[in-house]
C-alpha cells in the first residue's frame, strides 16, 4: 500500500487507525517501527503520524489507551460480583487469560515491552500493570493471611499470574511443540485460556482439603 500524497483525505476512521498501529507495534516492536512503515500501512503521508498525534511514541501512547478501553472497568466490575476471596481471584485470571487470549496483539506489546526499560514500560505499568495488581491485592493478601497462597514477593505472585497468560501469545512455539493438531491459532481460543488458568490456579490456589 503506497502512502498518500500530502494533503490528501484519510479513509480510515479513528479506531481503525489505531487498530493498524496495535497491529504493527505488535509484529515489528517499537523500535523497528518507524513512522514510515505506520505511514505505509495506514496508506497515508509520512507527515500523518506526526501531524496528528504529534510523534511516534505519542501515537505509541494512543494505541495503547485504545487498547485497553474498558479493561479495567470489567474487571472492576467482575470482582464487585463476588464476595469470597477465593473466587474472587479464580474469576479475574480466567478474565485475564480470556483477554489475553482473544487480544494477542496487545498481549504480544506487552510481553514484549516487559522485558525493556523505558518510559513506555511506565506507561504500560500506570496504565495497565498497577491498577490490575492494586484491584487484587486486597484479595490476595486476605488469602495469603488465612494461609491459602504461600507468602512470598509480590513479583513472585505477579509473575505466577501474569506469566502464563502472556505465553498465550506464543502460537508458533505452540504448534512446534503439538504439530499433530490443528494451528493453535484456530483454536477455542477462551477454551485455551480457561484450561491454562485452571493450571495455573490448581498451583496458586489448589483446593482446600475437606474434613
Amino acid at each position: 500500500m503506497e502512502p498518500r500524497r500530502k494533503n490528501a483525505a484519510v479513509q480510515l476512521d479513528e479506531s481503525e487507525i489505531l487498530r493498524r498501529g496495535l497491529d504493527t507495534f505488535a509484529e515489528l516492536g517499537y523500535d523497528a517501527t518507524t513512522v514510515r512503515e505506520l505511514a505505509r500501512r495506514l496508506g497515508v503521508s509520512h507527515n500523518f503520524v506526526n501531524d496528528r498525534y504529534g510523534s511516534k511514541a505519542s501515537f505509541w501512547r494512543a494505541v495503547v489507551d485504545f487498547a485497553l478501553t474498558g479493561v479495567q472497568a470489567e474487571r472492576d466490575a467482575l470482582l464487585a460480583r463476588h464476595r469470597d476471596d477465593a473466587e474472587r481471584l479464580r474469576e479475574a485470571v480466567r478474565q485475564l487469560y480470556r483477554m489475553t487470549a482473544n487480544a494477542s496483539q496487545l498481549n504480544r506489546l506487552i510481553a514484549d515491552e516487559s522485558t525493556r526499560d523505558s518510559d513506555r514500560l511506565d506507561y504500560l505499568h500506570q496504565r495497565f500493570v498497577q491498577p490490575f495488581w492494586d484491584s487484587l491485592t486486597p484479595t490476595i493478601t486476605a488469602l495469603v493471611d488465612v494461609g491459602r497462597i504461600p507468602r512470598v514477593a509480590p513479583r513472585i505472585l505477579y509473575f505466577a499470574i501474569i506469566g502464563p497468560a502472556l505465553a498465550l501469545t506464543q502460537d508458533p512455539i505452540a504448534d512446534r511443540l503439538d504439530p499433530a493438531t490443528t494451528p493453535t491459532a484456530h483454536h477455542d481460543r477462551n477454551g485455551m485460556a480457561d484450561a491454562l488458568a485452571a493450571l495455573a490456579l490448581h498451583g496458586l490456589l489448589p483446593p482446600e482439603e475437606r474434613a
